[in-house]
């Protein structure tokens, strides 16, 4: 993404499994465009999953997190508020059984060897098939035709679905975010400041330009 680095910043740490981080992301989208000069997604993978993942990556579903009915029920309430207060449609509210360990393989995939725009089409394809289609994002054809809504080679999935080292290399990221102290998503970060959670446009402008 070298062409990124002329433009201004803001740093992302989101999951496509999380609700939240897709209606963060709407929220961005309004606050990008009141502003002037351009803002652009440095996006950090997180695993919301990681504490029920077995050692070979997939999920044990079994493994109490901790969230009970009552927490998904709260969640699904505040999903449905925000989607209102934003003006989106979600076919879905929560998305438990999906993993989007995948997902975000190839997308940071595509981050390291595709210019911004496209990552970005990828990244936006993914949120959408999701949240928007329904879709499974842990399915390598949902994944492929993401990459094709980006203009990108399907084949990158496919290498990068096979691709173990990428995988490893995601992981150490999704260490490296709880590490730097990142404990739920979307977490929004500019210079040392951050947010937490789908919060209004206001409050980026806030954390962007401190008024």
């Amino acid at each position: 993404m070298s062409d990124t680095q002329a433009r201004e910043r803001i740093t992302v740490y989101s999951d496509y499994v999380c609700p939240f981080c897709y209606l963060g992301r709407q929220s961005l989208d309004r606050y990008q465009t009141e502003r002037a000069e351009p803002l652009a997604v440095d996006w950090q993978p997180f695993d919301l999953r990681a504490g029920k993942r077995d050692a070979d990556g997939t999920i044990d579903h079994s493994v109490d997190d901790g969230k009970g009915d009552d927490y998904y029920a709260q969640a699904r309430e505040n999903v449905r508020r925000l989607g209102e207060e934003y003006d989106v449609d979600l076919a879905q509210e929560i998305a438990t059984d999906v993993d989007s360990r995948p997902a975000q393989a190839v997308s940071y995939r595509v981050k390291e060897t595709e210019d911004y725009e496209t990552w970005l089409a990828f990244d936006r394809a993914v949120f959408e098939a999701l949240w928007t289609d329904g879709r499974d994002i842990g399915e390598a054809d949902v994944l492929v035709d993401c990459a094709e809504a980006a203009d990108l080679d399907p084949a990158v999935v496919r290498s990068a679905l096979a691709d173990d080292d990428l995988f490893a290399r995601v992981d150490e990221q999704f260490e490296a975010a709880q590490k730097r102290g990142i404990t739920g998503v979307p977490t929004f970060a500019y210079d040392g400041h951050a947010a937490r959670g789908a919060v209004p446009p206001e409050q980026l402008r806030r954390l962007v330009e401190g008024n």
